[in-house]
């Protein structure tokens, strides 16, 4: 086992034991650069078969960093996908790992193309705190999957969950195999310079700048996934009661502690007022009570309960209307509450919020709403509540975004066949699924010819009737 960046002597610095860990993972991929199929299905029926075992205490570890954390929420949100991408992966791997056959023109034959699907090598992962598990777990796949070696760095933020993962993962998979780092923010910075084959990193816009330039050092590409601020928008025409439960679940899920979580709502101005009732009703019925509700997550530590804190007091500063949900909260269960005539100096218009504060905003036509939503930097996801298909497709064509859920939320993410990435400022790049093999995946072109060679033809010295017939039949 390598020594614990946690427990660094007073002349290392992280680099010294990443490296060295580093290295070991090249060493043990150049050993094995083509893992075979049922290697790899092996990698991922052990990893299915660790997490089905260790749910529970999983589910413990993660609560406990938390403080609260809604068991139901993380079987539903980090071990039941995490299960279902390993088996769909591994349903669908040796297909994904067939070459290609692509065309050779008329003029290069005879020849074959096709485009082999080779390991990158070491891949580093660095998870951030608000799903630690499934965050972890769902990159690995893809990155096992296409027969890499992996490096996990741990959030800081979620120590008891990322110490059970490492041990975990140790009992079935060497150091020279998958390997998790613990350590803060100095480690992560340390992580995120090494030159790793390819680095995937999920965490805020604003740090992942900053490893997207630590990377770019080592001309190491990256998969971003961020976040920023995802819109809901609400037609004229769908029924309150529909849109409000849905937008609802999606932002209360882990105390809208999720990147893809509604980030304000868009409704019509005439509809503001009923949205608001049938919200709070919503609302009301997930959760009776905060005090001592096993269901309802807390915020996941004192700073984070703070910036929102302070979210809440810049806009009721500034004008905001607070219509709270629930008297009071609890410890670090902080009430759920709309925010109402907010605009754009209000920090929590700017900021992703990522939390239980949901700023609803008045329009007034549909194309009001689609040009609000292009006004603002590309969020990772934007949801649509309105059955006429047509607007639906309406939306879709005018608005980007790294995905889109129509009539309601979240729940593309958990979809192994659809890809996940942002745009823009919530990211870049692609994972999941299929997607997620190829992300981790070089995918070689490969020519090939035998014994005859008609391209001899076209060897020096030029100007021969031939090349010149060959000329007139191709150069066109």
């Amino acid at each position: 086992m390598v020594a614990d960046v946690r427990y660094l002597a007073p002349h290392q610095s992280p680099r010294d034991l990443l490296v060295p860990l580093l290295e070991r993972q090249r060493a043990a991929f150049a050993r094995q650069p083509m893992p075979s199929a049922d290697e790899r299905l092996q990698w991922l029926e052990a990893l299915r078969h660790l997490i089905e075992v260790n749910q529970r205490s999983l589910v413990e570890a993660i609560s406990e960093d938390f403080g609260n954390r809604s068991a139901d929420e993380t079987l539903l949100a980090e071990v039941m996908p995490c299960l279902h991408g390993i088996r769909y992966a591994r349903r669908r791997l040796r297909s994904w790992m067939k070459p290609s056959r692509r065309r050779v023109g008329l003029a290069f034959q005879p020849a074959s193309a096709r485009v082999v699907y080779q390991p990158l090598g070491v891949v580093g992962i660095i998870v951030p705190w608000n799903y630690p598990l499934f965050l972890a777990i769902a990159p690995l796949v893809g990155a096992l999957a296409a027969g890499n070696r992996v490096m996990i760095k741990m959030s800081e933020s979620t120590p008891a969950t990322s110490l059970r993962l490492k041990t975990l993962l140790a009992e079935i998979f060497p150091e020279d195999q998958v390997a998790v780092v613990l350590g803060d923010a100095e480690v992560g910075i340390a992580f995120s310079q090494l030159p790793f084959d390819h680095l995937l990193f999920t965490g805020s816009t604003a740090v992942g700048r900053h490893v997207m330039r630590a990377a770019a050092d080592n001309l190491t590409p990256v998969t971003l996934e961020l976040g920023g601020k995802s819109p809901a928008i609400v037609s004229h025409e769908v029924p309150l009661a529909d849109a409000a439960e849905r937008i609802a679940f999606g932002k209360t899920l882990n105390a809208g502690q999720t990147c893809v979580a509604p980030d304000y709502v868009l409704v019509p101005r005439e509809r503001v007022a009923g949205f608001v009732e049938a919200y709070r009703q919503v609302v009301a019925r997930f959760y009776p009570t905060l005090t001592d509700n096993p269901d309802y997550t807390s915020i996941i530590n004192e700073r984070q309960l703070a910036r929102l804190r302070g979210y809440l007091s810049d806009a009721e500063i500034k004008g905001a209307r607070i219509v709270p949900l629930f008297a009071e909260g609890q410890d670090r269960r902080m009430p759920h509450a709309l925010l109402l005539d907010v605009n754009d100096d209000m920090r929590v218009m700017q900021d992703e919020i990522f939390g239980p504060l949901l700023p609803i905003v008045p329009y007034d036509r549909p194309e009001d709403a689609i040009t609000y939503v292009n006004a603002r930097p590309r969020p990772l996801a934007l949801y649509y509540f309105g059955y006429d298909k047509r607007e639906q497709q309406r939306v879709i064509e005018r608005t980007h975004s790294g995905g889109v859920c129509l009539n309601d939320t979240l729940l593309h993410v958990a979809q192994d066949d659809l890809p996940f990435g942002g745009i823009g400022p919530s990211g870049m790049g692609h994972y999941h699924g299929h997607e997620g093999f190829l992300t981790f995946s070089k995918a070689k072109g490969v020519l090939g010819k035998q014994r005859f060679n008609a391209a001899r033809l076209i060897y020096p010295p030029y100007g021969r009737p031939l090349q010149r017939l060959i000329q007139k039949l191709f150069v066109r």
